[in-house]
């Protein structure tokens, strides 16, 4: 018998750092994670530290390894959420915080400090913002670096050498390398290939002082991910990780298109789903984590306002991407109600025990209904002064309503995709079928519902650990041990599952824009009555009407 070799996919997301051993047949051998540390220094300020996280990476992949030689290891890939990493020119921490603390220098994803940043560059309706769907999110670099130099300016902004995206920090550590990942640097930093950066942009927001050296600290070379990085792993981080110097590395991904990768391109065959024989294009991958990304690929550029993208090469090389998402989704379930995880298993059984005998368990959120938004809306509103709401609450407190409120939250999740899913079609995407992945996708009420509101089959991978898989991808690509990333996908995923073709929910879902008078203040109204709900939201800029009728339920 040969000798069996491995790849190794390294997962940073919002609260812990993840490692996974992965088989050349994309079968993982073993997982681990690693705790994160989050401080929150004030309202709307999250960050971390850079070095507590590479220690923590380097601690599971000790783990994973364990038992395996290391000459088995070819490869290894890194995936992160996207924050923003502060390093000064001897490569130390830089710190984001007003306290000064050099350890938290990395401003997280989730971080909405920048709102008023956010909002003065979309005002400047400069061309990159069209392929961010004509709005610049608090959640992308460019407004988190302009709100450090108008707020750290002497502490950090100065003192600054290097701005990493958290994905190319972990390929920078690992290989000494400067090149920056295009999922990145397309996705959050507004990089457009093949031009590159548009100086015209940087210099009216502000930023004029980052085009010095060919944009050296924001990154002056780009490429797809996968590409190998530098040597591979350097002596230092290969001490670090327990593995060989030179092992293969490489180029990262965002934390969302690494389950994307890892599950869009799974084998179909044989499943009876629209999308068998039919291109990548007629999928959407949802990676349902802390928030949730909607991730489809088109053959071209395809617009879609409120829908960040088009990006080209940021996950699929090639191909175009969009991108939508909730920001907060599992973080929102989570909180409500703020119980253990197993807890849903025990809301999803009661619910079905709640639901009169033939009947679903949908029909029981007719009277209750959630705003979800409670942390902005990223898209296709994208609005980030969004709130959420409860309507219909009762005085009681039992078992009964905390499940209610429980499978309320979840259909509302599921009418944001309806939404996100809608906008993409309007702009020339032909979606057919769901890909999921992340934490919810293993909530079986969750996935039935998206399945239920959406109307479409919902798949899931075998491998549940799918962004896992796709880190270990990277690695995989990087050691020549498949050409490109299309080559790879397909047998690192395969079909475990589907969401039920059956419609058990109709809902007529519509959105109605207009002007409104600048000069009223935003309020919100709503009214809830036998036939549904229905909601106005009256801002600054838009009024918008959205009404959510839920006709009674029925099976094909």
């Amino acid at each position: 018998m040969g000798e069996d070799f491995y790849y190794v996919g390294v997962d940073v997301g919002t609260g812990s750092a993840r490692a996974a051993l992965v088989t050349r047949e994309g079968q993982i051998k073993t997982t681990t994670e690693e705790p994160l540390s989050i401080w929150r220094p004030k309202p709307e300020h999250y960050v971390q530290s850079s070095t507590e996280i590479w220690q923590r990476c380097c601690t599971a992949v000790k783990r994973v390894t364990r038992g395996v030689q290391k000459n088995q290891v070819l490869g290894i890939g890194f995936d992160a959420t996207c924050s923003l990493v502060v390093l000064d020119q001897n490569f130390q921490p830089v710190s984001v915080t007003e306290e000064g603390d050099s350890q938290q220098n990395v401003v997280m994803w989730m971080d909405h400090r920048a709102a008023e940043q956010a909002a003065r560059i979309t005002n400047t309706n400069h061309r990159v913002l069209s392929r961010v769907g004509g709005v610049m999110s608090q959640e992308m670099q460019p407004p988190k670096l302009l709100w450090l130099k108008e707020n750290l300016k002497d502490s950090c902004w100065d003192k600054a050498a290097h701005f990493f995206d958290l994905p190319d920090f972990l390929s920078w550590k690992a290989t000494g390398s400067l090149t920056r990942s295009l999922c990145t640097l397309v996705c959050k930093w507004t990089y457009c290939p093949p031009e590159g950066w548009d100086d015209s942009f940087w210099i009216s927001v502000g930023l004029e002082d980052l085009l010095e050296n060919n944009f050296s600290k924001i990154g002056s070379v780009a490429a797809p991910p996968g590409s190998p990085l530098g040597g591979g792993l350097t002596a230092e981080a290969a001490s670090d990780l327990g593995l060989n110097p030179g092992t293969a590395v490489g180029a990262s991904l965002i934390d969302a298109h690494a389950g994307g990768l890892g599950v869009i391109g799974a084998n179909v065959s044989g499943f009876n789903l629209p999308c068998e024989h039919q291109p990548i294009t007629s999928r959407m991958a949802m990676i349902c984590g802390t928030s949730t990304c909607h991730l489809a690929v088109s053959g071209r550029a395809l617009f879609v306002p409120g829908v960040w993208g088009p990006y080209l090469s940021a996950m699929v090389p090639g191909l175009w991407l969009n991108e939508g998402g909730q920001s907060a989704t599992g973080s929102l379930v989570r909180t409500c109600p703020l119980l253990q995880a197993n807890i849903y298993t025990h809301l999803n059984t009661h619910l079905d025990s709640m639901a009169r005998s033939g009947s679903a368990a949908d029909l029981l959120g007719s009277s209750l209904h959630v705003w979800p938004d409670f942390h902005g809306n990223r898209s296709p509103l994208a609005d980030p002064s969004l709130k959420g709401m409860v309507v219909g609450l009762s005085l009681r407190h039992t078992l009964d309503d905390l499940a209610l409120l429980y499978l309320a939250t979840i259909q509302a999740l599921a009418l944001g995709t309806l939404h996100i899913l809608e906008a993409m079609r309007e702009t020339g995407h032909d979606i057919s079928t769901v890909f999921m992945c992340g934490g919810l996708s293993k909530n079986r009420l969750f996935v039935q519902v998206q399945a239920n509101a959406t109307g479409m089959p919902v798949v899931l991978p075998d491998q549940m650990e799918a962004v896992l898989v796709g880190a270990a991808v990277l690695g995989a690509c990087a050691s020549r041990g498949y050409g490109t990333i299309q080559v790879s996908s397909p047998p690192a995923a395969r079909t475990g599952g589907t969401g039920t073709v059956r419609t058990l929910m109709k809902l007529i879902y519509e959105v109605d824009s207009s002007h409104a008078n600048p000069d009223i203040p935003a309020f919100i109204r709503f009214n809830c009555d036998d036939y549904g709900l229905q909601l106005m939201k009256t801002s600054h800029s838009t009024s918008q009407t959205i009404r959510i009728l839920k006709s009674p339920i029925f099976t094909l």
